[in-house]
């Protein structure tokens, strides 16, 4: 198993790091194997290469399903007018639409990463808000589905693909059978899965405490039964906001009338749902000794360089590597 961090491609996020020495210092700092990699815009930094970058997180939009299938009408009501979509997807049609994860995973390639991670989810802003879903787990994974094949057709890529659980419409582990349909309708057979923990601890909107999550997770494990052994990675963090949730459904929010100003507030309350923090009881371990990933990703959240370092060795501390 190898000890991943993962981390931005992206000039101003990267200022916080000299270069690729100092990079490979703070993978070693957080006692970690290599790092996961998120592309979030121009880098000319140099810090990345194939002998520190081993996975990579594709690129995504929370809210594309209505796209994919040209559903005006939806698009209106979330988006009010075709240039405020068309500006958001920064695409007029599909092929447009898939050149951003054609980038990434050609990135990935070129970098020899072993695995990219593909989020299968679907949400608009307005559901965050009411938390009331329009699209149902099927009808997302699907979708996504037909996107992966699109990619990959053709394609000799040689990087494992994981598909990653969210807490909102789509794949979010709840329910096996939906796990299976993902894989079956997936054409591209060097594929998994990439459990997210604290994602996966949101999606019942009840867990408020960590050894409610870590039981509900290992519980998740084995009711896969044999599906179990495509969970080839972790993204390891825990949230614990069910009474978040309960009192979030309760609330009547007023959306906002400015598009990008309802990103603004959904996104606000996905960051009080899913927290990315370590986890501090060693229970944890029993999360890995029972998946056995070949990738573990300390994926938690921080404001900065030292923050981070502080955090995923809370986690490595809570794993017993310290």
């Amino acid at each position: 198993m190898k000890h991943i961090v993962n981390v931005v491609s992206e000039n101003e996020w990267l200022k916080a790091y000299k270069d690729k020495a100092d990079m490979n210092k703070f993978i070693a700092d957080c006692l970690c194997d290599g790092c996961e990699v998120i592309r979030g815009g121009e880098d000319t930094t140099g810090i990345y290469d194939e002998n520190n970058v081993l996975g990579v997180h594709l690129y995504f939009y929370p809210n594309w399903v209505d796209f994919w299938y040209g559903d005006t009408e939806r698009l209106k009501l979330h988006f009010g007018t075709q240039e405020v979509w068309e500006g958001y997807y920064r695409a007029k049609n599909r092929e447009e639409f898939l050149a951003p994860y054609r980038a990434d995973m050609d990135y990935a390639e070129k970098m020899g990463a072993e695995y990219v991670v593909f989020h299968v989810n679907d949400v608009s802003n307005e559901e965050v808000i009411t938390y009331k879903w329009e699209h149902t787990d099927e009808q997302v994974i699907r979708a996504a589905a037909e996107v992966v094949n699109e990619l990959t057709r053709g394609r000799n890529y040689h990087f494992k693909l994981l598909f990653e659980n969210l807490f909102t419409p789509g794949m979010m582990l709840l329910k096996p059978a939906e796990t299976a349909l993902m894989l079956e309708l997936t054409d591209y057979d060097n594929k998994g899965i990439l459990m997210d923990t604290g994602h996966l601890m949101c999606a019942p909107q009840n867990i408020t405490d960590e050894e409610q999550g870590i039981d509900f997770v290992l519980d998740t494990v084995k009711n896969h039964g044999e599906l179990a052994k495509y969970f080839k990675a972790l993204h390891l963090h825990k949230s614990t906001t069910g009474k978040y949730v309960a009192k979030l459904k309760t609330m009547d929010i007023t959306p906002e009338e400015d598009f990008y100003d309802r990103f603004a507030q959904s996104y606000d309350i996905i960051l009080n749902i899913d927290q990315h923090l370590p986890f501090s009881s060693p229970r944890v371990r029993e999360i890995l000794e029972l998946v056995e990933p070949e990738w573990c990703i300390h994926e938690v959240a921080a404001k900065n360089r030292e923050e981070k370092l502080q955090k995923v060795l809370a986690q490595m501390k809570a794993l017993g590597r310290i």
